[in-house]
């Protein structure tokens, strides 16, 4: 709410109430400034006493209280004592009940002082926008007088921060005062939750109790409506946002209920005219003269009545809604559209016309997508009602246009509502669009929001699905099959000509809610399916077939999976009771009829591996407890017919779908589970019976040898195999004992075709990984988890040796192969109970290690980002999309040995370097991994960040020092320091990652918490001598910045003026910081500048007590000079303390120890090693 007013509006309002009993002055004023609504809301619905004179204020609760209340309080204390006050504004909370009690006795103060009760109304929109401030009359007599009208101004007095609005609301001049921050504060139409919701429905539903209380008497008295009418209309024209808010939908709300009036006199005027004509009918008697001049007095009276409420309506159209419905505020002009489309449907003999229409398409233009919402909305209710239809003929042909290009709205609510509005459209006209507007609007059942697909289903299946063409002589039977098959003709028709020959699941899907009786009646689509296409003219090429299956099996999975569907958004998730008995029975219908056609429909289709494919994926959905599951023989033949196309076909879709069919078959849950498993372990055995007898013959001496036509006997065998083994354990057949020795053939020359490799590698990888799931199961013995584990080293050492295959594909197979095995080797050992047999620990050799990280660096890190955008330009984007999409994977993989803990956490630095540069390809891979490993072990990681940058600046240094051309490889000192931005970034809570950060603290230093900042500046002057800060060596001023960054960062001052106090002295050729950037000695100073910052990193890591000790695991960064571990204080300062520095330091160099940049008299060769 608005604050209240200040002493100098206060001041004003005394002077003018002084005179409030003396009528002749004409001064009246009403201030209430009290916020009683809030006060009211708590308290209980207690009885209260109507008043029987003056207004509602009856005793004053407020020295504020208006004078008007005041005098009608005295008129009725002799009467009534102890009566509560219950002002208009606070008869808001009170509800629907209460409030027309307040009303009726407003209305009884009304008509005996009609000018105090009506500022109480005025005063009631005021307090109703939100203002506390103080409201003036003066009363005018004419409203032509020029000067009068020359008062009626909005102005500012900045002076006393008081706003003044004058208007004329006949037959006062009503002033207004409220502070100047009333657009900063909440008014209640616009308080968030249930509050303001709450508020405007109150407020809606005052005005209309307030007319329809008033209707039958002062609402025709000439005084309470002009003056209503013209506060709304001054008031709503503010440029006040509270106001015009507020006082808008007042007078919006107020036309409403005024259509309702003329709504009532109009049925009044209709029955007096009935019974007028009745009366006329009648014998002519003295009498009934008498009532025909009565009835036609009582007409002429409504009529009369009905004008003055149309003028009324007239003057509020004119006033508000003209000025108000393009006005600046989105609310505002939702209202005024919303109110609209009501008047037109309420009262369409007034405003349904093509001047009021033209509104409702100017504004489907609106930019505030809640404003098209409201025009269309209203269009709605228009289009709905076919007595209105005759009336919007010119508006659809002049917006037809604009209506059917919404169906692409940005807002996905607009585009549905503007689809059922063409719906409607549609439906109630033939000739309202074109077939360009079908054309354009029945391709949206392929739209991924379902709501707007699942309306254009609507009209495709009203279009074109609905056409009922019978011939006559025909039984019911014959009559509904050939409208069944005329629709899917249609059907098929609409398919092929739109050419989306890969979304027929969501054709399915968006016709499901309307056509759910066509695609779910299988008999009628398998019939078609299975009659012969030459015997009938009516029946389908094999084309039409192609997509009459894959409609049958979306159909079959729209009826037992729902409307769930990758790519599509607004589906209902959560089925009630209801649905799931729906899904149930379609679930057992479908089972129960495709378990005995499906065999047919498998043996007509034997020649087609694509369409076998599709009917292959329909025992997926079968009902496990189905009756008909006791029909053996129907199941058998199944099984049969799934045999002998998996036996025929080799290619990789159909056995996917075979073997997926097979082990839903085979689920313990299903009847017919003993039949499925029988008829599976022939099958394999077949297959591993002839491929032992293949490679017999191929595989000697260690080399491999064959014609084409075994090899690719040999391929497609394997292909069923692999397919197999990737839902089925098919580890009883020991195939990983029969082709892992394909992998020990060294030279390439001498081993398996690359095609057959890749197979093998395929096999191999599942034989694993269906070795460690069953592990619970399987190893009963230490003997068995030896052999396991003496497997899994096997498999990766020649999976290892694969890693440098020839072919491309075969060496992405090895590398997936081991990361996948490793990765569940590693979830079994977390999972693994030990009080039993389980998998035993197996780490991969440190080669193995260094390959799989070499690996992903040459595989997956190719080029810069902007070459692998490029790299394959001149390919399709597919193609670009696929490369990427394996890329990818390769790099989960990897990322996964880390998050398992299958790698050490620092194997994942190489990673972490490609993070900035990759970012769009895989940023969000990097950016996972980051925070996984964090979860893992919060220092550890933030360790692994700093011997990221170290790597980076290594590689930099050394490309600097050997003078070459810059090496694709090596980032620039810029790319490493926005890297290390990047870096600080992902922390986050300061708090949570404290130890990470100070930890860091060289590099991520404004990140440190106050208290880190004052322990570490003290742990660095402990360790360093003052003598140092007072040399002037250009190496050692990076020193004195981090030095002074962490002093003035503490003690909250800018760290460069402690550098500038440092360097007092110093002669100003002699500064680093001097802006001395020439062209060539950049990256030099860049170099130099972070050489030295590393420096600073040495000094805080290499002492005993330091707040964090940096000590990474096996991270091999430079040649070794010394041993690996640490020494202790006293050894290093009795060697060589690096902090000891004498006053003249001898030149030194810079090398890396383990991970940490040390300063050391050693000489120098000039090679530094980087070992990834």
């Amino acid at each position: 709410m608005i604050p209240e007013a200040t002493a100098a509006a206060a001041s004003r309002s005394s002077g003018q109430n002084k005179n409030c009993r003396d009528e002749a002055n004409t001064s009246e004023a009403v201030s209430h400034s009290e916020d009683s609504g809030n006060e009211n809301r708590q308290k209980s619905a207690r009885r209260r006493k109507r008043v029987h004179e003056g207004s509602e204020n009856v005793k004053c609760k407020s020295p504020k209280a208006s004078c008007s209340g005041a005098r009608r309080a005295g008129r009725g204390h002799g009467k009534q004592k102890h009566v509560e006050a219950v002002t208009l504004f606070e008869v808001i909370t009170m509800g629907r009940s209460a409030m027309q009690a307040v009303i009726d006795d407003w209305i009884e103060a009304y008509v005996t002082d009609r000018d105090s009760s009506l500022l109480d109304l005025i005063s009631f929109f005021i307090q109703c926008s939100g203002c506390k401030g103080v409201v003036t009359a003066e009363m005018c007599q004419s409203k032509e007088d020029s000067e009068v009208m020359s008062k009626m101004v909005e102005e500012l007095d900045e002076a006393a921060g008081l706003q003044y609005k004058k208007f004329l609301a006949f037959p006062w001049i009503l002033t207004v005062t409220w502070p100047m921050d009333t657009d900063s504060v909440e008014y209640p139409l616009v308080q968030s939750g249930a509050y303001g919701r709450w508020f405007h429905s109150e407020f809606c539903d005052f005005v209309s109790v307030l007319v329809a209380q008033c209707q039958h008497s002062i609402i025709f008295d000439g005084y309470l409506m002009n003056t209503l009418i013209s506060l709304l209309a001054e008031l709503s024209d503010s440029y006040v946002r509270a106001f015009r808010h507020t006082c808008t939908l007042a007078a919006v709300k107020l036309l409403s209920s005024l259509v309702g009036v003329a709504l009532s006199l109009s049925v009044g005027i209709e029955n007096s005219q009935k019974l007028y004509e009745v009366q006329k009918t009648k014998t002519m008697r003295p009498k009934s003269a008498q009532q025909l001049e009565k009835i036609q007095k009582k007409i002429t009276e409504l009529q009369e009545k009905r004008a003055e409420i149309e003028s009324m309506m007239d003057i509020i159209f004119k006033g508000v809604f003209l000025k108000r419905y393009r006005d600046v505020l989105p609310e505002i002009r939702c209202i005024c559209m919303e109110e609209l489309g009501l008047w037109m449907k309420l009262y369409s003999s007034v405003f349904l016309n093509d001047s009021y229409l033209k509104y409702m398409g100017w504004m489907m233009h609106d930019k505030i997508p809640d404003v098209r919402l409201k025009c269309v909305l209203g269009l709605q209710g228009l289009y709905g009602d076919p007595l209105f239809l005759p009336k919007l003929d010119l508006f659809t042909s002049r917006f037809k246009d604009r209506m059917v290009s919404m169906t692409l709205d940005k807002d996905s609510e607009v585009a549905v509502q503007t689809m059922k509005l063409l719906v409607l459209i549609s439906n109630t006209s033939d000739d309202a669009l074109t077939p360009e507007d079908y054309k354009h609007l029945l391709q949206f059942v392929y739209s991924s929001q379902r709501p707007l697909a699942t309306t254009a289903g609507e009209l495709l299946f009203s279009r074109l699905l609905n056409a009922s063409d019978t011939q006559d002589g025909m039984n019911e039977e014959e009559v509904c099959k050939q409208q069944t098959f005329a629709r899917l003709k249609a059907l098929l028709q609409f398919y092929q000509e739109s050419e989306m020959h890969s979304h027929v699941v969501y054709l399915v899907d968006s016709l499901w809610d309307c056509g759910g009786a066509l695609l779910k009646d299988w008999p009628s689509l398998t019939s078609a399916l299975l009659q012969d296409s030459s015997s009938c003219s009516a029946g389908f090429t094999p084309a039409e077939q192609a997509v009459l299956v894959e409609i049958l099996v979306a159909s079959v999975r729209q009826a037992s999976e729902g409307p769930v569907l990758a790519g599509r958004s607004g589906a209902k998730k959560v089925m009630n009771a209801r649905e799931k008995k729906i899904q149930t029975d379609d679930c057992l219908k479908l089972t129960e009829h495709l378990v005995t056609v499906l065999p047919k429909l498998l043996s007509k289709f034997s020649g087609s591996s694509d369409i076998l494919a599709s009917l292959m994926r329909i025992p997926q959905h079968f009902l496990p407890e189905c009756p008909q599951a006791e029909n053996t023989q129907a199941v058998s033949g199944l099984l049969t017919e799934i045999e002998a196309v998996s036996d025929f076909h080799s290619g990789p879709a159909l056995l996917e779908a075979a073997s997926r069919a097979m082990l839903s078959l085979c689920s313990e849950e299903a009847a017919w589970c003993s039949l499925a498993r029988a008829a599976r372990d022939s099958l394999v055995q077949r297959w591993a019976d002839k491929l032992t007898a293949l490679l017999g013959d191929s595989l000697k001496d260690d080399s491999f040898s064959a014609d084409e036509e075994k090899i690719r006997e040999i391929l497609a065998t394997l292909r069923k195999l692999k397919a197999f083994y990737n839902c089925h354990d098919l580890s009883q057949w020991r195939l990983f004992d029969l082709l892992s020795p394909l992998l020990s053939v060294k030279s390439s020359l001498e081993g398996a075709p690359p095609e057959v490799l890749l197979e093998v590698l395929q096999c191999l990888s599942f034989s694993m990984l269906w070795s460690l799931s069953t592990s619970s199961e399987t190893l009963t013995c230490r003997e068995r988890s030896v052999a396991q584990r003496l497997q899994l080293r096997l498999f990766c050492e020649r999976s290892h040796h694969c890693l440098s295959h020839s072919d491309l594909s075969a060496r992405q197979q090895a590398f997936l192969g081991v990361c996948d095995v490793l990765t569940a080797h590693s979830y079994q050992l977390h999972v693994w109970d030990p009080t039993s047999f389980g998998p035993l620990l197996y780490t991969p050799s440190p080669k193995l290690q260094r390959a799989l990280l070499t690996f992903v660096c040459m595989h997956v890190f190719v080029g810069s980002d902007c070459d692998s955008q490029s790299r394959v330009s001149e390919n399709s984007q597919v193609e670009r999309l696929e490369d990427l999409h394996k890329r990818r994977n390769l790099l989960a993989a990897y990322c996964k040995l880390i998050i398992h803990g299958v790698l050490e956490m620092s194997m994942a630095a190489e990673v972490f370097t490609y993070y900035m540069k990759y970012y769009n390809d895989f940023g969000d891979i990097i950016k996972e991994t980051m925070y996984r490993t964090r979860q893992m072990d919060k220092i550890e990681s933030a360790r692994t960040l700093v011997l990221c940058l170290q790597q980076l600046f290594i590689r930099l240094k050394q490309e600097q020092e050997s003078g070459g051309r810059p090496q694709p490889g090596v980032q620039t000192f810029t790319s490493i320091k926005e890297l290390a931005r990047r870096f600080a970034l992902t922390f986050g809570d300061l708090v949570k990652f404290r130890e990470c950060v100070v930890l860091i603290h060289s590099e991520f230093s404004s990140k440190l918490l106050r208290p880190d900042k004052k322990a570490v500046f003290s742990y660095l002057q402990k360790h360093t001598a003052e003598h140092i800060i007072n040399l002037r060596e250009e190496c050692w001023q990076p020193l004195i910045y981090y030095r002074a960054s962490l002093l003035a960062i503490a003690e909250g001052e800018d760290a460069v003026s402690y550098v500038s106090s440092d360097r007092k002295g110093n002669p100003p050729n002699r500064s680093p910081f001097s802006k001395q950037k020439r062209e060539g000695k950049t990256a030099q100073n860049d170099v130099l500048t972070f050489t030295s910052c590393f420096r600073g990193i040495l000094f805080l890591f290499s002492g005993s007590k330091s707040p964090c000790l940096f000590s990474p695991v096996d991270s091999k960064v430079s040649k070794i000079r010394k041993p690996s571990y640490s020494p202790s204080h006293q050894e290093r300062a009795a060697d060589t303390d690096p902090f000891s520095v004498p006053l003249e330091p001898p030149p030194r160099r810079l090398h890396m120890e383990g991970s940490v940049l040390s300063i050391s008299n050693e000489p120098d060769d000039g090679t530094v090693e980087v070992e990834v």
